[in-house]
């Protein structure tokens, strides 16, 4: 299952990253805000718990959010997404998931894996600019549920019909919040129209 997130803002800052000419400084702060509105939209549905807090003038009845929320980029462009989710949720654990897609077969390569134990309650939340051929997502959704999570989302910039095929065939329980569904994946598994390789364009590694 997936929501597309068409806030006029998103569209207008996906128009911009998706530009060639957009700079990786540009670049870096349009992933930051485009992850703020998918944050917004993703965590709508977090438990909260009532809790007493005593303002200047009196005692204010508020909520606050009942478990400890673990994010996970996957390296190494989700980690341009982090510090815009640490801004909302400062006190998230942070895990890291390291994968690559090996060029000749399009498959995830493992190579780095370092997630928390959950809390008793505790969402997940993976971020990664793209979902492609979601091999990547799959494997980090799979390495989540083997360290006890069972409620999972995915934030994602662009995805694509075949991306999203895969997850609800491989984890049809993973909510995925991503601000653009694009057309298809071209031969090299690039997503078309796109925005060219996230990772690259964020670090400035262009060649």
């Amino acid at each position: 299952m997936y929501t597309e997130v068409k806030h006029p803002l998103m569209l207008h800052k996906l128009s911009i990253l998706r530009n060639t000419g957009t700079e990786s400084s540009a670049f870096r702060e349009l992933v930051r805000g485009i992850t703020y509105m998918l944050a917004y939209e993703a965590l709508k549905d977090v438990d909260t718990i009532p809790v007493d807090v005593q303002t200047p003038l009196e005692t204010a009845h508020c909520r606050r959010i009942q478990s400890r929320l673990t994010v996970v980029p996957i390296l190494r462009a989700g980690v341009g997404m982090l510090e815009a989710f640490l801004d909302l949720v400062p006190d998230a654990a942070v895990g890291f998931f390291g994968v690559y897609r090996d060029h000749d077969t399009a498959k995830p390569v493992e190579y780095y894996s370092k997630i928390p134990k959950p809390e008793a309650g505790s969402t997940a939340v993976i971020i990664d600019p793209m979902l492609a051929t979601a091999g990547s997502s799959s494997a980090a959704v799979s390495a989540l549920k083997r360290s006890g999570y069972d409620k999972i989302k995915i934030l994602c910039i662009v995805s694509c019909p075949e991306g999203l095929g895969r997850m609800e065939q491989d984890h049809p329980d993973v909510q995925i919040y991503t601000a653009a569904v694009d057309r298809a994946l071209n031969a090299h598994k690039y997503i078309l129209p796109g925005l060219g390789d996230a990772g690259d364009r964020l670090f400035n590694t262009l060649d």
